[in-house]
């Protein structure tokens, strides 16, 4: 799997870039595939639809809140899944902003960029694997009103820490940077693209892709 660059441009906050910043990115890109890879797991659970919210009997876990609610309305089970480029990444940005700063943005940028990608490519694996049945959109905790503190649940019902090496802060943002955790929902019907747009996302009030006139999903 190689670095989609143009996301990548995307996350950097470029709208068209020169000949000079699109071998800037691609070195960087050609960088993060040497060094890192986005690596995955993921578990399905039956769910339990409740006053309270959606549960997760198996996994201890409950989703509260409209968007789970939505989102898993035809749903008997759902996925957890976490994703992350692993701790080689971090070392290589670390080193990267010690030398080079503008390079470092984007290393960083297309750490982000390779990370959906690996979730992308964990989506076709899920699908695969249940034929028959339809994917709803992934969402993860701190999108709408779901709790960013739920990435504690979903580590521990994932065993993220031992299996990938991925832990919570206090803060509840996750260590190392580039990983995310996700619902995806299984349907026996198909499912519309919910929540695709700026309204959806727990960042949008501090957005620097929206303060630039963008979205992290334009294209460019």
């Amino acid at each position: 799997m190689n670095v989609d660059v143009n996301q990548a441009l995307r996350f950097a906050g470029v709208k068209e870039p020169d000949e000079i910043t699109l071998r800037a990115a691609q070195q960087a890109a050609e960088q993060v595939e040497k060094r890192a890879s986005p690596r995955y797991i993921y578990r399905v659970f039956d769910i339990a639809h409740t006053e309270h919210g959606v549960s997760l009997p198996e996994a201890g876990l409950l989703l509260p809140g409209k968007l789970a609610k939505t989102m898993l309305a035809d749903c008997e089970r759902a996925v957890l899944l976490l994703c992350t480029l692993r701790a080689e990444f971090d070392r290589l940005l670390r080193t990267a902003q010690a030398r080079d700063m503008a390079q470092a943005l984007y290393i960083d940028a297309c750490g982000s960029a390779y990370v959906e990608q690996g979730c992308d490519a964990a989506e076709r694996e899920i699908a695969a694997h249940h034929p028959g049945l339809y994917l709803t959109d992934r969402f993860s905790p701190g999108y709408g009103d779901l709790p960013l503190s739920l990435q504690l649940d979903f580590l521990r019902a994932l065993n993220g820490e031992k299996r990938l090496g991925v832990c919570a802060a206090p803060s509840y943002l996750l260590n190392p940077m580039k990983s995310v955790t996700a619902v995806i929902g299984l349907s026996g019907k198909p499912q519309p693209a919910r929540i695709r747009g700026c309204a959806f996302c727990a960042f949008k009030q501090n957005c620097a892709f929206r303060e630039r006139g963008m979205t992290c999903a334009s294209s460019t």
